[in-house]
């Protein structure tokens, strides 16, 4: 994995830590921020040692942040043209993260506003601190989510919520986000990086193959009648019995012991 200016990334076995590292910032995305996110997104999804990939930020010696948002101060320096090339460019960090054929737990670990939770809604799986403030305050500077906030955080929560929430401005509690389902699960700040890197070990350690058309078959499925998206599973589950780990799998579980995947 290339170094990166703007982000931590750490190894923990088969799971790869990622760490949005701008504390002068409160972790805010930058432009250059987003397309390391992007990057490693691409890089992760090529390395066959990666099963889990962890999304959070890193500590900012001030407040808690998993990102505070997009870099305002590169907001005010942007026509309309630049407007519109920054939201591009954060829809396209964010859809390599829910593209991503490695899952992404993001960590939320304090504040995810604007930026930082249109990163998070991206991610597969979503566990996040007490403390955690989730919101899309755009309204509160006269703008609009860029990064498809207004399209993911509907198709989570409902309309009626997600426009409370983008009309209101205000931002939500941890417990509030899990209630409508935001979030996955809730955990006090010192268990937080704990729970969640024991739930990534336990998807890295399943079979890569199984793993990759799970995701595929939800991401692509969400998007279709369901007709169409049973067709779609029935061709992944076709693919899926092809392949060597399925035969290991089927075999290892007839003779009750345990089974080394291979990835293919």
């Amino acid at each position: 994995m290339n170094p990166r200016e703007n982000l931590k990334i750490e190894r923990d076995g088969k799971v790869l830590v990622v760490s949005i590292h701008r504390p002068a910032t409160l972790n805010a995305l930058s432009r250059a921020t987003l397309e390391e996110i992007r990057g490693t997104m691409v890089e992760a999804g090529q390395d066959p040692g990666i099963g889990a990939i962890v999304l959070t930020g890193a500590d900012t010696g001030k407040k808690p942040s998993f990102a505070a948002g997009a870099d305002i101060a590169e907001l005010a320096q942007m026509d309309m043209l630049g407007a519109r090339a920054h939201a591009k460019l954060g829809q396209a960090a964010c859809q390599a993260v829910e593209d991503s054929t490695v899952p992404v737990i993001a960590a939320i670990n304090g504040f995810a506003l604007g930026g930082g939770l249109e990163l998070a809604m991206a991610c597969h799986i979503r566990y996040a601190s007490v403390d955690a403030k989730l919101g899309q305050p755009e309204i509160n500077l006269g703008i609009i989510p860029g990064f498809a906030g207004s399209q993911r955080l509907p198709r989570l929560v409902g309309s009626g919520r997600a426009l409370e929430m983008l009309l209101g401005g205000d931002p939500i509690g941890a417990e509030e986000a899990s209630r409508i389902g935001l979030v996955n699960k809730v955990f006090e700040a010192a268990q937080l990086m704990p729970a969640t890197l024991e739930l990534a070990k336990k998807i890295a350690s399943k079979a890569p193959v199984a793993r990759a058309l799970i995701l595929d078959a939800v991401r692509r499925g969400a998007a279709m009648p369901s007709a169409a998206a049973q067709a779609l599973e029935a061709d992944l589950f076709g693919i899926a019995g092809g392949t060597e780990d399925t035969k290991a799998g089927l075999k290892a579980f007839l003779e009750k012991r345990q089974v080394d995947w291979k990835g293919r």
